[in-house]
This record gives structure tokens, C-alpha cells and sequence, in this order.
């Protein structure tokens, strides 16, 4: 059997460039509505693996999916990288001259606001999904209406091209990791492959709780890639954070490091172990 791998949005989205990238080709693509129902059909057995965004170079972490992460009881198996390019996509035969409406996500249309204002003479619509919006105007066959979605969503339902790249920088990328259910074989450790090691604590609201924490990676020349926090729920004004660093969680360098926040933290839960992406 094909292995499945769920990710949020239709067809064509870039999640699934990026699950192809980190399951392979052979991977079977399970599309869901929202990011809950990507982790809930791991974690119930329904798909063998997801992928999701949780940050880009432009709009920042994706917070819902950092809320997941802790909720979930997945493994961070993977990451990569996705460069992101917007194309105006239109049904064949449509010219951008009769473009009225041009449909896609929030985030899209805010990163394409250069070409945007440049043709004000049309209606920015919000939609749940890229490649959805792209699906949408060629099931309706809309003759003055067009989305901005990847050129795999074009050729996949069928669509034009109108404008290649009209992002308003190109240094767009999308940071995406794959998941598994723990039971899933570990990552072990080889010599020639960067890893990165993601974990989540808390920490006592007093001076210095975090410097301590930090320090446990600082003190031993760990490089940390990324710091978030989020908000507690049910405690207000405490926080949760979520860090990233360089180093396979059995090296034993790295083992020292996690033994020391545990005495500081409150809460430790390491998240994945997983090569680091390039």
C-alpha cells in the first residue's frame, strides 16, 4: 500500500510541494479542511504521516499549528524549505484585460499588494485556500475572475498562467515539517547529515527563568535557530516556548543540554528530532 500523507488545503497547494519533497513521490496526497483534521488523521491512524507549514520568511510562524504541535502527541520526523511563487491563474481563453476579481488566501494576497494596487480595477476576494481558489473559478468557468495559486495548482485543475511571480519579494519561503505518530522508528544519528532537535517548555514566572533555561544551550555552544512562545492557556500571562537548535537529541553534548533545562523548566517535552533542511 501507498504510504498517505495529509496536509491542509486542495491539490495543488504548496503543502503539497512540500510533501512531496519530504515523503516522496510515491507518497499518496490526502487533502483536509483545516490543520486539526491534518493532525487528527495521523494520530487516529487515517494517514501514515502530514505536513505543515509553521513559519514563512514574510508572514511570520503559523501560531495554530504551534498550539497543535503541543496538543497532539506527533514527532517531528522532517523539515524543508518551499519557495513560494505566486502566478495569476485564470480559466483558458480568459484575457487579464477582463479580470474584475481575483480570489485567493488572506496571506497571498497580502504578498502580492505591489501587483494588486497596480490593478485596482479588481476586487481582491479572500478564499480558504490557493489551489482551492484555482479549483473554484474553473468548476464555475468564471470569465472575469482569476486566483493567485502555484503553477502545480494550474496544471492541475486545468488553469492559465496569466503573470508568473507576481509576489512582492522573492525571498518568500515556507518552513514545513513532517510528522509521524512517535511509535514511528526514530531518526538516528549519522555523521554526514545536519540534524535539528525542537522541544517545548514552560518555566516559574521569577527573574531570570528563561536566561537560565537559555543558557543551557548557550554554555554549550548549541546554536538556536528559533525561539517562540505562545500564551498558556488556562494560566494567564505565563507562556509556553518553543525552541529549535542544531544537534541530534542523542549526541551527547545535546543529551546535556536537554538534562539541564529539565532542571530548570517546569514542563519539558521534546517535539522531534529530524535533518535539518538546506
Amino acid at each position: 500500500m501507498k504510504r498517505t500523507v495529509s496536509f491542509q488545503g486542495e491539490l495543488g497547494a504548496f503543502s503539497q510541494v512540500a510533501a512531496h519533497a519530504l515523503a516522496g513521490d510515491k507518497a499518496t496526497p490526502v487533502p483536509m479542511p483545516t490543520f486539526q483534521d491534518v493532525f487528527e488523521s495521523v494520530v487516529s491512524g487515517k494517514c501514515d504521516a502530514a505536513v505543515i507549514p509553521i513559519e514563512n520568511t514574510l508572514h511570520g510562524s503559523i501560531h495554530d499549528n504551534y498550539d497543535h504541535l503541543l496538543r497532539f502527541d506527533l514527532a517531528i520526523r522532517g523539515e524543508t524549505f518551499v519557495r513560494i511563487v505566486h502566478n495569476l491563474i485564470a480559466c483558458p481563453g480568459v484575457k487579464q484585460s477582463a479580470i474584475r476579481k481575483i480570489y485567493s488566501h488572506p496571506v497571498a494576497l497580502n504578498q502580492c499588494r505591489h501587483f494588486l494596487e497596480a490593478n485596482p480595477q479588481c476586487e481582491r476576494i479572500p478564499f480558504y485556500d490557493t489551489a482551492g481558489s484555482v479549483k473554484m473559478i474553473m468548476e464555475k468557468d468564471l470569465r472575469d475572475a482569476a486566483a493567485i495559486a502555484s503553477s502545480t495548482a494550474a496544471e492541475i485543475y486545468g488553469a492559465r498562467i496569466l503573470r508568473k511571480s507576481i509576489e512582492d519579494d522573492r525571498a518568500n519561503y515556507t518552513r514545513f515539517f513532517l510528522l509521524e505518530r512517535p511509535g514511528k522508528k526514530k531518526t538516528k544519528a549519522d555523521e554526514n547529515v545536519r540534524y535539528k532537535t525542537s522541544v517545548v517548555f514552560t518555566v516559574k514566572n521569577i527573574p531570570g527563568a528563561l536566561f537560565r533555561c537559555l543558557s543551557a544551550f548557550a554554555l554549550r555552544d548549541l546554536n538556536m535557530t528559533k525561539i517562540e512562545s505562545r500564551p498558556l492557556r488556562g494560566k494567564p500571562w505565563e507562556y509556553l516556548f518553543y525552541l529549535d537548535f542544531h544537534g541530534h537529541v542523542d549526541d551527547p553534548v545535546s543529551k546535556n543540554a536537554l538534562n539541564h533545562l529539565a532542571e530548570v523548566a517546569d514542563m519539558l517535552r521534546v517535539l522531534g528530532c529530524y535533518p535539518a533542511a538546506r
